[in-house]
């Protein structure tokens, strides 16, 4: 039987940010992006749909039906991907779950939090701007931080990540897809209690 698609259907949206094209591709800034691929695949689909400047799909994730999206604007816009989804299939921000690199947190580490600031993350910024409300969930991916004050922030979060660390941290992006998972399930404090770093 075919499934119509209504506005109210969908329980969640997921979303992983990140920089659009192979120029950013494996970079810390796209951290967010890594995780969604990793919860895709983990899902066996992809997503096809284009509109509201993003990639998008849908699945289930136990019995809920969820959006998930990579927002195909820069980093710094990633708010109007997440407002024009939200509306659109009306979901709540606290039905909004966001994956995103963290330069606080150490290459494999992951932090679950329920609401917040945008702890200088330009792209959370944007989000909490255009939606008005800090009440969204939150999965930090750790990169790691600069090897020194100095050293320039841009650079730092678009420099790709080394062989080094890439184990690490694609460990780290599959406990955020299973955080997500988890979440959806079972609620965010188990979710934390299971996965936060």
């Amino acid at each position: 039987m075919f499934f119509k698609h209504k506005t109210t259907e969908f329980e969640y949206l997921i979303v992983g940010l990140g920089n659009p094209g192979l120029t950013y591709e494996n970079t810390r800034h796209n951290a967010g992006f890594a995780a969604v691929d990793a919860l895709l695949s983990d899902l066996k689909i992809t997503l096809k749909k284009h509109k509201f400047d993003a990639v998008y799909g849908d699945a289930l994730i136990g019995k809920k039906r969820v959006i998930i999206a990579k927002p195909q604007t820069f980093m710094n816009n990633s708010g109007r991907a997440v407002r024009a989804i939200s509306r659109f299939y009306r979901i709540q921000p606290k039905k909004i779950i966001i994956l995103f690199d963290d330069i606080s947190l150490p290459v494999g580490n992951i932090r679950i939090r329920r609401k917040g600031s945008d702890g200088g993350h330009n792209g959370i910024k944007d989000i909490i701007e255009l939606l008005g409300t800090e009440d969204i969930m939150r999965i930090k991916i750790g990169v790691g931080k600069k090897p020194n004050p100095d050293y320039d922030l841009r650079d730092w979060v678009l420099g790709k990540i080394p062989k080094s660390e890439f184990q690490a941290f694609s460990a780290a992006c599959e406990n955020a897809a299973n955080a997500v998972k988890e979440i959806i399930i079972h609620g965010i404090d188990s979710a934390m209690n299971k996965y936060s770093k």
